[in-house]
């Protein structure tokens, strides 16, 4: 395993090389994250970034699991939890790591933060969800863009009606969907705000207008592409190198 950090040392710690980065762009629904991740992507490629989009699930081998669970309207916090950690993990080794080993950079439209928001909101526990995710994968940049509530429900039901577990019926008991949403959006945003403090994002006010938060993402990612690789990220490479048999 030695030989394997070494490795993973070797390939993103070389200055004379670009390296891998990872950006997850996250905030509750309706806060405008594929619009921006849209104009971001374009943006990187005229800057001459070999970009990687994915996003949350969207595993080829869990999506449809959880597609036929929630169809059902089967599922429970846990098994909920369980799921999207599993797809989550799935798009990460064959996805993310892959693109990142070379040199690529990966957009991220919801990250495991995701995860987080929704489950504690939902009542689990921290820790525990957090531990479902290791060994953890961080990104170099988290771009969070921050609405209120309001924002956030009047945006999504411009256009539709939320979904049984979007509008989060499966622990509020609501039966009309638009109220569960503005009583669960609440929850989720509140997750937000905590992850937002404990893990560093960079905050965007995604009450501006499109161009403001374009530019301003693109200013923060500016400050931060020269980032140096964190050894946060060394076991979860090492981990995926050993299951791709690179050790050998």
């Amino acid at each position: 395993m030695s030989n394997v950090r070494q490795r993973a040392r070797a390939r993103f710690g070389d200055p004379g090389r670009r390296r891998g980065l990872l950006v997850a762009f996250e905030g509750p629904d309706g806060s405008g994250k594929t619009t921006q991740r849209k104009l971001f992507k374009k943006w990187l490629e005229t800057e001459g970034y070999d970009v990687v989009t994915t996003k949350w699930n969207s595993s080829t081998l869990i999506k449809p699991i959880i597609k036929a669970r929630k169809s059902a309207r089967s599922l429970g916090p846990e098994e909920f939890s369980l799921l999207h950690a599993a797809d989550f993990r799935h798009r990460v080794e064959r996805v993310m790591l892959p693109a990142l080993w070379e040199g690529k950079l990966v957009i991220a439209d919801r990250f495991l933060f995701t995860g987080l928001a929704r489950d504690v909101a939902r009542g689990l526990d921290l820790d525990w969800v957090l531990r479902l995710y290791q060994p953890l994968l961080w990104p170099d940049i988290v771009f969070y863009f921050a609405v209120t509530a309001d924002t956030s429900r009047q945006r999504v039901t411009t256009t539709r009606t939320p979904g049984f577990y979007e509008a989060g019926q499966d622990v509020t008991e609501k039966i009309d969907p638009v109220e569960s949403y503005k009583q669960f959006i609440q929850r989720i945003i509140r997750e937000y705000e905590s992850l937002a403090i404990i893990f560093n994002f960079m905050t965007v006010d995604a009450e501006q207008s499109i161009g403001d938060q374009h530019l301003e993402i693109r200013r923060i990612f500016r400050e931060s592409e020269r980032r140096a690789w964190s050894e946060w990220n060394l076991d979860a490479v090492a981990d995926w190198l050993v299951s791709i048999g690179a050790h050998r």
